[in-house]
């Protein structure tokens, strides 16, 4: 008998990864679960949850918990809050970070890749070491009592937009300029051999072009300040002007928990964040892959 050779696989085939495939469904069970656990817990009554436990499938299912969270937690009053803090931030951050990127990518000039390291550097800084010295100096500048009812910047929205766009900042700048970096330079040369102001070059050439990286940028930024959970909670003192993620702590009561309400309060926060990402899924994708063919 003799031995026969294996047989090659077929040229351009493509290989299977069953372990990649593995390892990217054990991921996904990982990140799903808790969050499907959160909605059916959310579903069932509260009663049925004490009687057959936490981790039972006993029950019916209803929208109870879903309206007793809306109205008891006041998540009207905070939803709108929350517009109030993220619209603006999102809206600041990359307006300021857009300036800053298409003046250090698209000029030279002495001090541009130094100014770039500087605001790059401050992502590194954790935020929780400037809360004292940010409390004191906000507890110290003062406001007419016409727009905040403490009579400084603590207790105001202003102070968290403040800070959430300074410390947004610097990743946006660094994102936005990697990105005008890649435009042609020809652009904004012959912009400007037919007269076109600086300002001109930058919202009527580079703007337009880049809009898939703010798209990107934006979708990323509205989650973050979104979910943002530290600093209203450290600026911001009157209940009735916290944001959702702050405020979704009135479902807990004084000596009685509801996790099952708490839950559908919880989940009822994560669907503005769900329908930004779906709305602009597109955008995103195409931010993100931005350069992945060159080469």
């Amino acid at each position: 008998m003799t031995a026969t050779a294996p047989i090659a696989p077929a040229a351009g085939r493509p290989r299977r990864h069953y372990g990649t495939h593995l390892f990217l469904v054990v991921m996904a069970v990982m990140w799903l679960v808790p969050l499907l656990w959160t909605l059916y817990a959310a579903l069932r009554p509260k009663a049925v949850t004490d009687k057959y436990g936490y981790w039972s499938l006993h029950g019916p299912l209803n929208l109870d918990n879903f309206t007793a969270a809306w109205s008891q937690g006041g998540m009207a009053t905070y939803f709108g809050n929350t517009l109030l803090i993220t619209v603006p931030s999102v809206v600041l951050t990359l307006g300021f970070a857009s300036m800053m990127a298409f003046a250090v990518s698209r000029f030279t000039w002495r001090f541009n890749l130094t100014l770039l390291i500087l605001f790059t550097a401050g992502n590194m800084l954790p935020p929780q070491v400037l809360a004292a010295p940010l409390f004191e100096m906000f507890k110290h500048t003062p406001l007419p009592y016409s727009i905040s009812s403490s009579g400084t910047l603590l207790d105001t929205y202003y102070a968290v937009i403040a800070v959430e766009v300074a410390f947004q900042m610097g990743f946006c700048t660094f994102v936005l300029s990697n990105y005008m970096k890649a435009l042609p330079s020809g652009l904004t040369e012959a912009a400007r051999v037919d007269g076109a102001s600086v300002w001109q070059q930058y919202s009527r050439i580079i703007m337009p072009l880049t809009r898939p990286a703010l798209a990107a940028l934006g979708t990323l930024e509205v989650v973050w300040l979104y979910n943002d959970y530290f600093w209203p909670l450290l600026f911001i003192h009157s209940g009735d002007r916290l944001p959702i993620t702050t405020g979704i702590t009135n479902l807990q009561g004084q000596f009685l928990l509801d996790y099952n309400m708490i839950a559908a309060g919880a989940t009822i926060t994560v669907i503005p964040t769900l329908a930004v990402y779906l709305a602009l899924q597109r955008h995103f994708v195409a931010g993100l892959t931005l350069g992945a063919s060159k080469g």
